[in-house]
């Protein structure tokens, strides 16, 4: 019996996933990334309550994206050794109880510490990306991926406007208790309808993490598309850090008004569903050059809506370049879940750290341009990466063509 049931699960590829499953995991990856974003608007509300003064407030976020990126090459690994179901689980009840912990916690040590157990278990997220691209045939998974990464992307463009929106009414510990009582309800789905799947890799925990530089070396797909997404993580993250101080200094919004311009941005997650056809057609190349073109354009066109104070524009190009990072993204993971189940958490693990790493440039240079140059400075330096961007997919072309003609 349990041999027909190994073999059924080995099977699920071919079925393909349910649309209710598919449909449970796009909510639960967009629920727990989530988790990495409610304290940021809060810090100010936050910090006296614990006792961190004002000029250490960012420290509140920093600890939960230091568990992030923590868990992404350490925990995400694990996916090609543990049992996929049960680490997933595993990592949602854990996330509960850390957000459990941050609600209650009365002072900076229990806090930090609930913070990054939050930072390290969300990454369960990572863990279910790879398994949902395990469970669909090829022809698909690129539509899929892109149906699952607008849940993920939709998580985290709400996640400051709704946090903003419960504390107005209930108090910051209010966002974190929803968010208990989300993985409560997340866990029990994923319980009942996720299939198992039991890697295959033969290998033990230290032998997974030291064979990582090899894969690394050998696979330049990996190593180009992390760089790329990388840079789209990059640009993302420092549109995001400085545009809240943009829309406060130059159309006078607060805390409601910017968290309902993060709100209209989210729609960008629309464009992960079209990404993941034109990578099932084969139109990742142009899919890729369209991607970063439109975030070049949409960061140098912010800098005549911001001039002219058109809200309206602005709105849509802020969505044209969420869209923009997110059909990159989508068809990246296309392009690296192609490789066999037993080496995808690895490799999920290696893509996902560069990206996070780039995400962390991102917000460091969103300070640094827009307090040294304003706006403009800021929207200048995502052109410069953009157009950065354009010269490595170049040369990989480039590259690609010169070993056709030695072949």
């Amino acid at each position: 019996m349990q041999q027909q049931n190994v073999a059924a699960e080995q099977d699920v590829p071919q079925q393909g996933p349910s649309a209710a499953l598919v449909a449970v995991i796009a909510f639960a990856t967009g629920a727990l990334v989530a988790n990495l974003y409610y304290a940021q608007p809060l810090i100010a509300f936050i910090g006296p309550e614990i006792g961190i003064s004002p000029d250490l407030a960012g420290s509140i976020t920093s600890v939960t994206q230091i568990g992030y990126g923590v868990g992404l090459f350490f925990l995400v690994s694990l996916a090609d050794l543990v049992e996929n179901r049960n680490l997933v689980l595993v990592t949602v009840g854990l996330t509960l109880l850390g957000l459990i912990g941050a609600a209650t916690a009365t002072s900076v040590v229990p806090f930090f510490i609930a913070s990054f157990v939050i930072g390290l278990c969300s990454t369960g997220v990572q863990v279910m990306l790879p398994f949902v691209a395990h469970l669909v045939p090829e022809a698909r998974r690129g539509r899929v991926v892109g149906n699952v990464m607008a849940g993920l992307l939709t998580g985290i463009m709400l996640a400051r406007p709704l946090a903003l929106t419960i504390a107005a009414s209930f108090g910051w510990r209010a966002v974190f208790w929803a968010s208990a009582a989300m993985m409560v309800v997340i866990g029990l789905a994923l319980l009942r309808m996720m299939p198992k799947h039991k890697p295959s890799a033969g290998m033990h925990y230290g032998q997974i993490l030291a064979s990582m530089v090899g894969l690394f070396k050998a696979m330049p797909q990996l190593r180009w598309r992390a760089a790329y997404q990388g840079l789209m993580f990059t640009a993302f993250n420092m549109f995001w850090t400085a545009a809240p101080l943009m829309l406060a200094d130059r159309f006078g919004l607060g805390q409601h008004g910017i968290a309902l311009f993060a709100l209209a941005g989210a729609g960008g997650a629309l464009a992960a569903p079209i990404a993941g056809r034109l990578a099932d057609r084969g139109l990742i190349a142009q899919a890729t050059a369209g991607a970063m073109i439109v975030l070049g354009a949409s960061f140098l066109g912010t800098i005549w809506t911001v001039v002219a104070a058109a809200m309206v524009l602005l709105v849509i190009l802020t969505v044209l370049l969420d869209a923009a990072v997110q059909v990159n993204q989508v068809v990246s993971q296309r392009i690296i879940y192609a490789v066999p189940s037993k080496t995808r958490g690895r490799v999920n693990a290696l893509y996902m750290t560069l990206l996070f790493a780039g995400g962390a440039l991102g917000s460091v240079l969103g300070t640094i341009t827009y307090e040294s140059g304003g706006w403009e400075t800021t929207a200048e330096t995502g052109g410069v990466i953009s157009l950065l961007m354009l010269i490595l997919f170049s040369a990989e072309k480039l590259r690609a063509r010169g070993r056709a003609k030695r072949g």
